[in-house]
C-alpha cells in the first residue's frame, strides 16, 4: 500500500505547490469490493470544492499517464475536515493550544484514548490537559506510543 501512497505523493506534490495547497494525508484502502485512493488537502483558510475538483482532475490525468494501479479504484480529493489527522511534526506544532484526540498503542495510566487540549509538543512527547468532570489533569504521552492523533471537536 505504501508504494501507491508514496507514488501518489510524488505526483500530487507539484500540483499542490503550484496551487499553494498543503498535502495533509493520502489513504489507499479497500472497503468492501472497492478500492479508494483518498487525498486530503488544505490551506490556511480551508479549501473549497473547486480546488478539490481541480486537484482531482490534474492528479487523475497524471495517474492515467503512468497507470500505476492495476485495478479499478475511486479517486477522492477533499478537505480533511474539522477532525483532521495529525501525522507530521508541523501538524502537531500547529495543533498546540487546540483540542485533540489521541489513541495510544498501549495503555498509559490505564487508558488508551485521551482527549484534551494539547499544551506542548516536542518530537518525543505530547502534553495534554484533560478535564475529568470538574478536575483538570496533565498527561504526558510519549510519541512512540501514539497510534493515531487528530484534531477533535470539543463540546
Amino acid at each position: 500500500m505504501s508504494k501507491v501512497t508514496d507514488m501518489v505523493e510524488e505526483l500530487v506534490t507539484p500540483i499542490l505547490e503550484d496551487m499553494q495547497l498543503e498535502l495533509i494525508d493520502i489513504e489507499y484502502v479497500k472497503e468492501g469490493k472497492n478500492w479508494f485512493l483518498r487525498v486530503f488537502i488544505d490551506k490556511d483558510n480551508g479549501v473549497d470544492i473547486e480546488e478539490c475538483g481541480l486537484v482531482s482532475t490534474r492528479l487523475s490525468e497524471k495517474l492515467d499517464e503512468i497507470d500505476p494501479i492495476p485495478h479499478n479504484y475511486f479517486l477522492e480529493v477533499s478537505s480533511p475536515g474539522a477532525e483532521r489527522p495529525l501525522k507530521k511534526e508541523k501538524d502537531f506544532e500547529k495543533a498546540v493550544g487546540k483540542y485533540v484526540n489521541v489513541k495510544t498503542y498501549e495503555p498509559i495510566d490505564g487508558e488508551k484514548t485521551f482527549e484534551g487540549t494539547l499544551l506542548e509538543y516536542d518530537n518525543d512527547t505530547l502534553i495534554l490537559e484533560i478535564k475529568i468532570k470538574t478536575k483538570t489533569k496533565t498527561v504526558e504521552l510519549p510519541m512512540d506510543k501514539v497510534a493515531k492523533a487528530r484534531l477533535a471537536v470539543s463540546f
